[in-house]
C-alpha cells in the first residue's frame, strides 16, 4: 500500500474510533446528566472553550509539536471528557469539557494540515494536481469518519436496551413530554428509567477503550511528516503573525456579506443543539426511554450522510438556493410539527421521522453554506472559515445554554425566528451577489463543503 495512503487510513480509523465514543456521549448528555441541566451545561461550556481554542492554539501546537503529536494529545482531551462522565458532576464534567474544548481546534486542524502535507508530497512524487490527490484524501477521510455516528450510537443502544427495569410509562407522565414539557427535573418517569451504574460504567468504559485505541492508532502507525515538507507548512503557519490572524477574523466582519451571514451560520449551531439537547431529552428519552436515543440519532446520522454526498453531487445542477428552499421548507415543517405533536409509545415510526428530515436540512446547511463561504470569500478563506467556525459554535453555546431555562416549545419558536431571520440575510447575500456580477450568478458555480464541513461538529 502507498504509504501516504496509509497514513490518511490510519487518521480516518483513528477519527472513527474516536469520535464513535464522543458522537454517542454528546447525544446522551441531555438525558443522562439531566440533574440540574448538568449535561447540557457541559456541552454548551465545551463549545465555548472551542471557541477560545480556534482563536490561539492550533497554529502554537501544530508549531512546536508537529502534526502527529498534536493529533495523538488532543484526542486524550477527548478521552478526558469520557472519563469525567464516569462521576458525573459539576467539578468532573465542567473542568473536562473545557479541556476537551480546548483539545477540538488542534485536532481538526492539525488532520487538515497533515492531509493537506501528504497529498501534496504524493501528487509531487507521481506528477499530478495536488488540489485532485488532496480532495481524494479528504474524499476518504469523510468517508471513514462520517459513519461514527451510527456506530457510537449503535454502542449506546445496544447497551443501554439490555436494561432489565423496563418502566410503563404512564398516560400522566407523557403529558410531560413534547412541545410543553414540564421544565421540574426530567418527569418521574426519566429519573426512574435511568440505566443501572453498572450498565452506564460498561458503556463508558466502552467509549474510554475506543479513545484509546485512537490515540494508540495514532502513536504506533502514523508516521512523522519528514522535517522538509513540515518547515514548508510551518513557514505557512507562522507567516501571520498570532495577533494578526486573530486580528483578521474580526476585521473580516468589515465585509457586508459576512455580516449577512452571521444568523445562517449560527442557525447551523442552533438546529443542532435543538436535534442533541432538546429532542432527545423531552421527546425521545420521555416518552421512549433512553435507550432510543442512539436508534433515533443514527437514523439522523445515516440520512445526513447520505444527504451531504447527495447535495454535494447535485448542488452543481440545481444550484444553491433551491437546496437552501428545500432545508428552510423541511425545517419548519418539522418545527410546526413538533409544537402540535404529542409524543405517545404506540406511534414510534413518528420519532424516526423527525431526525430523518433533521438530517436532510442539516445536510444542506452544512454542504452548502461551507460551499457559500468558499465561493463568496475565496481570497480570505482562513478569516472567513474562522467566522464560520465561531458564528456556529456560539449557536451551540447559546442553544445548550438556554436548553434547561426555556420550555421545548419556546426553544422551538427561537429556532423558528432566527431560520426565518436566516433566510432573509442570506436572501439579501444573494442579491448583492447578483448585483455585484449579473454575468455569472454565484449559482451556477460548482458548491462544495469540502473537508471544513464536519470540523464545528467537533
Amino acid at each position: 500500500m502507498e504509504r501516504n495512503l496509509k497514513n490518511v487510513l490510519v487518521i480516518s480509523f483513528g477519527f472513527l474510533l474516536l469520535f464513535t465514543a464522543y458522537g454517542g456521549l454528546q447525544s446522551l448528555q441531555s438525558s443522562l446528566n439531566s440533574e440540574e441541566g448538568l449535561g447540557v451545561a457541559s456541552l454548551s461550556v465545551l463549545y465555548a472553550a472551542l471557541i477560545l481554542s480556534s482563536m490561539f492554539l492550533p497554529p502554537i501546537l501544530i508549531k512546536k509539536l508537529g502534526c502527529k503529536w498534536t493529533i495523538a494529545i488532543s484526542m486524550c482531551c477527548y478521552i478526558a471528557f469520557s472519563l469525567g462522565n464516569f462521576y458525573a458532576s459539576w467539578y468532573t464534567l465542567i473542568p473536562t469539557s473545557v479541556i476537551l474544548g480546548l483539545g477540538g481546534a488542534p485536532l481538526w486542524s492539525a488532520k487538515c494540515t497533515y492531509l493537506t502535507i501528504a497529498g501534496t508530497s504524493y501528487a509531487e512524487k507521481a506528477g499530478k494536481n495536488a488540489k485532485d490527490i488532496i480532495n481524494q484524501y479528504f474524499g476518504v477521510f469523510f468517508l471513514v469518519f462520517q459513519s461514527s455516528g451510527i456506530w457510537g450510537n449503535l454502542i449506546s443502544s445496544l447497551i443501554l436496551s439490555q436494561s432489565s427495569t423496563k418502566v410503563e410509562i404512564s398516560e400522566e407522565d407523557l403529558e410531560c413530554c413534547g412541545a410543553y414539557n414540564c421544565l421540574t427535573d426530567t418527569t418521574n418517569t426519566t429519573a426512574s428509567a435511568k440505566p443501572s451504574n453498572s450498565l452506564i460504567y460498561t458503556l463508558l468504559g466502552v467509549y474510554t477503550a475506543s479513545g484509546v485505541l485512537a490515540v494508540l492508532l495514532i502513536i504506533i502507525f502514523l508516521d512523522q511528516i519528514k522535517s522538509d515538507q513540515a518547515e514548508t507548512e510551518k513557514e505557512k503557519l507562522e507567516a501571520p503573525s498570532f495577533w494578526s490572524t486573530f486580528l483578521a477574523t474580526f476585521r473580516h466582519l468589515k465585509d457586508k456579506r459576512q455580516c449577512l451571514l452571521i444568523p445562517l451560520t449560527m442557525y447551523s449551531g442552533f438546529e443542532q443543539g435543538f436535534l442533541s439537547g432538546d429532542y432527545t431529552k423531552v421527546y425521545v428519552t420521555c416518552a421512549l426511554g433512553i435507550q432510543y436515543v442512539g436508534y433515533v440519532m443514527i437514523c439522523f446520522a445515516a440520512v445526513n450522510s447520505l444527504c451531504s454526498l447527495l447535495f454535494g453531487k447535485i448542488s452543481q445542477f440545481t444550484g444553491r438556493k433551491l437546496l437552501f428552499a428545500l432545508a428552510t421548507v423541511t425545517n419548519i415543517a418539522c418545527i410546526i410539527a413538533l409544537l402540535l405533536w404529542k409524543p405517545h409509545p404506540k406511534q414510534l415510526a413518528v420519532f424516526f421521522v423527525f431526525p430523518a428530515l433533521w438530517g436532510l436540512a442539516d445536510a444542506v446547511w452544512q454542504t452548502q453554506t461551507n460551499g457559500l463561504y468558499g465561493i463568496l470569500f475565496e481570497k480570505h478563506k482562513e478569516a472567513a472559515f474562522a467566522n464560520y467556525r465561531l458564528w456556529e459554535s456560539l449557536g451551540f453555546v447559546i442553544a445548550f445554554g438556554y436548553s434547561t431555562k426555556l420550555q421545548a416549545y419556546v426553544k422551538l419558536y427561537i429556532l423558528l425566528s432566527v431560520l426565518v431571520l436566516s433566510m432573509v440575510t442570506y436572501g439579501a447575500v444573494e442579491y448583492l451577489e447578483a448585483k455585484s456580477s449579473p454575468g455569472t450568478p454565484a449559482a451556477t458555480k460548482k458548491e462544495n463543503g469540502g473537508p471544513h464541513s464536519q470540523e464545528t461538529h467537533m
